[in-house]
């Protein structure tokens, strides 16, 4: 069994996760391949002791990319959107959990 740090690698701090946040109160991690809607959930409980209302796990499949005749990958990873009750909130910018 992994341990909730396992689970949850960073938060990913973009606009459109941001507009996320403060409209919707939706908040997205990247979380470990093998991690589902449960495990997430259970490890957010775990760290920020947060009872959450909904998690969707969205696959963010590998693009390519060139640099100049060199071709590779970017890396696949997964990534959870976490739906907090109304009035929690994580902050992300200054969690030293």
């Amino acid at each position: 069994m992994m341990s909730a740090r396992d689970i949850i690698v960073r938060p990913l701090v973009t606009e459109k996760t941001m507009k996320l946040q403060d409209s919707f109160n939706k908040v997205t991690f990247e979380v470990a391949k093998n991690a589902n809607k449960v495990s997430v959930a259970q490890a957010i409980k775990e760290i920020y002791n947060i009872k959450v209302e909904g998690v969707n796990i969205v696959n963010v499949h590998p693009k390519k990319k060139r640099m100049g005749r060199y071709e590779g990958t970017t890396s696949a990873y997964k990534k959870a959107i976490v739906t907090l009750p109304e009035g929690a909130s994580i902050d992300i910018f200054n969690s030293e959990k």
